[in-house]
C-alpha cells in the first residue's frame, strides 16, 4: 500500500502552511479551565470567572491577557453596572483556532474544517461501496487543499490538528458490509494515523466514530447537557457513546459503549444484537428485499424515500431494541438521559425518539429511575464534528479523557 506521502508532492503541507504555531500548543490547566468555562457559558467577565473557578482575580487577569494575546478570546462591549467599573465580557474567538475532522464511514468519508466555535467552514465528501486505507488517504491528500483554500496564511497556521472518527476493527465487518475480504484486511495492518500525519504534517488523533459523535454532543451540542448520558448514533451500523460526570468515557480500549453487540430481545421474543435491530443497514436490507433502492439512505440524509410500512416497522424494531438497551444501561449506571441521533431526516429522528420513550415506559421499570429519552442536536454532522473536537479537547479543554491517541 502506498504511503500517504506518495499521494501529494513532497511535504505538501509546507505549501498549505499547516505547520502549527505556539498557539496550537498545549495550554496549561488554568487556561484550559477558563476556555472550557467560556465555551460552556458564553461571554464572561473576569470577576465571573474568578468566582466560578476559585482562582484569584490576579491569576484570572494574567490568564485572560495571555488568551487574548494569543487570539483565543475576544473582548465584548463593556457592561455597566450600578457600582464600580464596567465589566468586560470575554468570548471565544471563532478564528482563534481551527481543526480538521475526518469521518471514515462504511459508505462515505468526509473531511471537515471547523473553527474554534465548532462552526463548519468547509467540507469535502466522497461516497464509496466500502472503505479502504489507500482510498481514504488519497481522498485526504486530494481534498485538503480545497478544504483550507479560504483560510488566510495566519489562519492556516492555527490549524491545531486532525481528529479521525472511524469504526474500529473494520476488517471484522466484511460480511455485513459486503466488501472484498482482502481489501478490508488492509485495515488490520494499515497505520492510518501515521499516514494521515505524513500527508497533513499535523498531529492526528483517532477515535471510534460513534464515541466521537457523542463527544461532539458534549462539546458542541445545543441545549442542556446532562452529567451522565448514554448516546446512540444511527449510521450504517448503530453505535454509541457514554458520558459520565460530564466527561466522555472511552474505556480501556477506547471502545466503551460500543452498543452494537448488546443483546436485546426482538418483538418476537427472540434474543438478537442491537446492531441487527437498530442499524440503517437493517432498513436498507428490508428495502432491497421489497424491491426498493436503498443507496440514497447513505448518500444524503435530508429525505428518505421509503415505503411507510417498511419505515414504520423498522422504527418500531429500532425503538424496542433501544428501549431494552437503555433499561440495561440505566440499571447499571443510573444515567440521567439517553440521546438519540444519526444520519437521518430530523423528523425520523424525532419519531424514533418518541417511540423509544413509549417502548421504554412499557417495560417493567420497578426499581429503575428511567432516563429521559432525548434527541441529539447535531444530526448528520455529529461524527465529523466529533472528529474535529478531538484535537480541540486535547489542546484547549480540561477533559483529557476526551482526547484520542496522538501520532
Amino acid at each position: 500500500m502506498p504511503s500517504g506521502a506518495e499521494l501529494l508532492p513532497e511535504r505538501p503541507s509546507d505549501d498549505l502552511g499547516l505547520r502549527g504555531s505556539n498557539q496550537s500548543g498545549m495550554r496549561d490547566h488554568n487556561e484550559r479551565l477558563v476556555l472550557s468555562l467560556v465555551r460552556q457559558q458564553g461571554g464572561l467577565a473576569k470577576s465571573d470567572i474568578a468566582r466560578k473557578t476559585g482562582l484569584s482575580a490576579q491569576t484570572v487577569s494574567v490568564i485572560m491577557r495571555a488568551l487574548e494575546r494569543d487570539g483565543l478570546l475576544l473582548r465584548g462591549e463593556p457592561q455597566r453596572g450600578r457600582i464600580g467599573q464596567p465589566s468586560v465580557p470575554m468570548y471565544l474567538n471563532p478564528e482563534g483556532a481551527f481543526f480538521l475532522g475526518l469521518k471514515i464511514g462504511r459508505r462515505s468519508v468526509d473531511l471537515t474544517l471547523v473553527d474554534f466555535m465548532g462552526r463548519v467552514r468547509a467540507t469535502q465528501r466522497q461516497i464509496y461501496r466500502y472503505p479502504s486505507p489507500s482510498a481514504v488517504v488519497a481522498f485526504v491528500a486530494r481534498s485538503l487543499p480545497e478544504v483550507v483554500a479560504n483560510l488566510t496564511a495566519p489562519e492556516r497556521a492555527r490549524i491545531s490538528g486532525m481528529g479521525v472518527a472511524m469504526p474500529f476493527q473494520l476488517w471484522s465487518w466484511v460480511e455485513l458490509i459486503g466488501a472484498p475480504k482482502a481489501d478490508m484486511e488492509a485495515w488490520r495492518h494499515a497505520d492510518i494515523q501515521a499516514e494521515l500525519a505524513a500527508v497533513t504534517q499535523l498531529p492526528v488523533y483517532v477515535q471510534n466514530d460513534a464515541t466521537s459523535a457523542c463527544g461532539a454532543e458534549l462539546v458542541f451540542g445545543t441545549g442542556e447537557r446532562p452529567k451522565d448520558f448514554l448516546y446512540f448514533y444511527f449510521g450504517y451500523f448503530v453505535g454509541g457513546g457514554l458520558v459520565l460526570n460530564g466527561q466522555l468515557f472511552l474505556g480501556r480500549s477506547g471502545n466503551a459503549a460500543g452498543v452494537g453487540p448488546m443483546p436485546v430481545p426482538g418483538r418476537d421474543g427472540k434474543m438478537d444484537r442491537l446492531i441487527s435491530a437498530a442499524s440503517m443497514s437493517t432498513l436498507a436490507a428490508a428495502m432491497e428485499a421489497a424491491g426498493e433502492p436503498s443507496d440514497h439512505l447513505f448518500e444524503q440524509h435530508e429525505h428518505w424515500n421509503v415505503s411507510p410500512q417498511i419505515l414504520s416497522d423498522w422504527m418500531d424494531q429500532a425503538a424496542y431494541g433501544l428501549a431494552w438497551a437503555a433499561l440495561s444501561a440505566a440499571s447499571l449506571l443510573e444515567i440521567e438521559a439517553v440521546m438519540i441521533d444519526g444520519w437521518m431526516p430530523t423528523e425520523i429522528r424525532a419519531e424514533i425518539t418518541r417511540r423509544t420513550h413509549a417502548a421504554l415506559h412499557a417495560l417493567d421499570l420497578d426499581g429503575i429511575d428511567p432516563p429521559v429519552i432525548r434527541e441529539g442536536s447535531l444530526g448528520a454532522q455529529a461524527r465529523a464534528l466529533g472528529a474535529a473536537a478531538i484535537p480541540l479537547s486535547q489542546r484547549y479543554l480540561i477533559d483529557q479523557n476526551a482526547a484520542g491517541r496522538e501520532a
